[in-house]
């Protein structure tokens, strides 16, 4: 198993990429077949091989896997290849159970909106929310970035398996002169000021430090990102808080400390909360460690 994440070394392509990641499962490596996905409000351009399949599916179960028409129509999204994992408000289940490899490029909220700024049609960040299927953003990622699409990933997968920097270092080269192009408008600005504000200040008062009405920094924000700024405020503390957890033992998480360190009012509190969320209670999350930072990995992009 190799995996890594990577910041861009570039400062212009870091203010639309948060970082760079790779993982493979080689066939004789034994992982947790069915790691699952917290929600997440950025989006990841997913580089994999041609005929290798994806699958992002909704309350997928072992007893559905030998029925593929059951697991499909469970499914968000299945198919072949590169693709797109747009911001999702659902927690999402994978099919890890072969071997697989995927290099991804995570962007920053609300990075589609500002890469579709210089399409003729108004991106709409709502309508991707929650889908995998690309529209004409893939084909627009494929234009830019993709001539002979397969002999290409296949030597980045190469680079990415000997030496990390050196991958970062191609696909800062590949996507600089695309990505230098990208431009912002009143509503993107407006957004990207309040990203770094948004965990560490009250909402109703992010209006007051930036000189604009409330109600105008909401509709920028859904505008831009696709979420109200308490949809992404709590998706933003819940991978916070699973990073925590991923550091601790299960007999050691004190579930009144973890409720009153991250803000609720108590612990019932925070049980509805991670139950809303992960779609299961604190207790069997600590028992099942199944998400993909438990599987694979708490790694910081450097």
């Amino acid at each position: 198993m190799i995996n890594w994440i990577q910041a861009p070394k570039s400062e212009r392509l870091s203010n639309l990429i948060e970082c760079y990641w790779f993982i493979e499962k080689t066939k004789d490596a034994t992982s947790y077949p069915y790691p699952k996905l917290n929600p997440d409000p950025s989006a990841h351009l997913i580089l994999s091989p041609s005929d290798q399949a994806y699958f992002y599916g909704l309350d997928l179960h072992e007893a559905d896997v030998t029925e593929p028409l059951a697991l499909r129509h469970k499914s968000t999204s299945f198919g072949f290849g590169s693709h797109w994992l747009y911001p999702h408000q659902q927690t999402l289940q994978l099919d890890h159970r072969q071997a697989f490899v995927h290099l991804g490029i995570k962007f920053r909220p609300g990075a589609l909106y500002r890469l579709n700024l210089n399409e003729n049609d108004e991106f709409d960040s709502q309508a991707v929310l929650n889908q995998t299927k690309a529209t004409q953003l893939q084909v627009l990622i494929k234009e830019k970035l993709f001539t002979k699409e397969n002999l290409f990933v296949e030597e980045l997968f190469s680079f990415a398996r000997e030496e990390a920097e050196l991958c970062c270092d191609q696909l800062d080269k590949l996507l600089l002169p695309w990505l230098n192009q990208v431009k912002e408008d009143r509503h993107s600005e407006l957004v990207s000021s309040v990203l770094p504000l948004i965990s560490t200040t009250n909402i109703s008062s992010l209006g007051e430090r930036l000189n604009c009405s409330q109600r105008t920094l909401e509709r920028s924000f859904i505008r831009v990102t696709g979420l109200s700024l308490k949809q992404y405020q709590a998706m933003n503390k819940l991978e916070v808080l699973l990073e925590h957890l991923y550091q601790k033992q299960a007999q050691d998480i004190d579930w009144v400390e973890v409720a009153f360190e991250f803000g609720f009012s108590d612990q019932p509190h925070l049980i509805r909360h991670l139950k809303k969320q992960l779609g299961q209670t604190p207790k069997r999350y600590a028992k099942e460690r199944g998400f993909t930072i438990d599987v694979y990995g708490g790694v910081s992009s450097s």
